[in-house]
């Protein structure tokens, strides 16, 4: 599987290469385009795993693409305008703010993790997902607007809603952006998560949520 990135970085779109028999599992609506060789298959992933999912800010469906009868091409999109990139998957795999994930190669196993958030990711999903493989493996996600890797080198801080994905040998807790709630409120930074070890971060330049607000503040008032 190849998987080549066009319209970086504000409108990106994943052109997806498979072999004859290769799939790539997708999340739902993800799906641009494909050739006419190339069998969708839908699977929730069994009850108990699709409520969770529902739970963590994705779809209940999942979709598999495989390529049949020669090479085939899938075309996938994020739902929001802006970046993507590929995560090569380690040993210890990644953590992924629910929403930002697309597709995946078939063995990664993605499972939700309530973990230390408990419900702080206010309108980015209750949940994160956490992304293994035992072997190779790719896992494509996306961000509101462009998506920048920082390194963590002992301690850094992020806020929340910035959040794209992890390296899973980062420890974190998330915690007031100001000394108090109130300061943390008046403050308009909201919930920061607070990174220590030794690893890598990828953020999105936009909040979606600070983005709904802006963009609500300027629509009429509902008659």
């Amino acid at each position: 599987m190849q998987i080549n990135l066009l319209h970086r970085p504000a409108q990106a779109l994943a052109q997806v290469w498979l072999e004859p028999n290769e799939s790539i599992v997708a999340e739902s609506g993800a799906m641009v385009g494909m050739t006419t060789n190339v069998q969708m298959q839908t699977q929730s992933g069994g009850m108990m795993s699709g409520l969770k999912r529902m739970f963590g800010g994705e779809s209940f469906f999942r979709n598999t693409f495989t390529s049949q009868n020669g090479n085939g091409e899938v075309l996938l999109a994020h739902a929001l305008s802006g970046d993507m990139t590929v995560l090569e998957m380690t040993q210890q795999g990644y953590f992924l703010q629910s929403s930002a994930f697309i597709a995946s190669s078939p063995a990664v196993n993605l499972d939700t993790k309530v973990g230390g958030f408990r419900g702080f990711f206010s309108g980015a999903g209750v949940f994160v997902l956490k992304a293994t493989s035992q072997g190779p493996g790719q896992v494509l996600v996306g961000g509101f607007g462009g998506i920048q890797e920082l390194v963590c080198d002992g301690n850094i801080v992020i806020d929340t809603g910035h959040l794209v994905a992890w390296d899973a040998s980062l420890t974190y807790t998330v915690g007031k952006s100001g000394a108090g709630w109130i300061a943390s409120f008046l403050s308009g930074e909201g919930l920061v998560c607070h990174f220590k070890g030794q690893g890598r971060i990828w953020i999105q330049t936009r909040n979606p949520v600070e983005y709904g607000r802006a963009v609500g503040s300027q629509l009429p008032p509902r008659g």
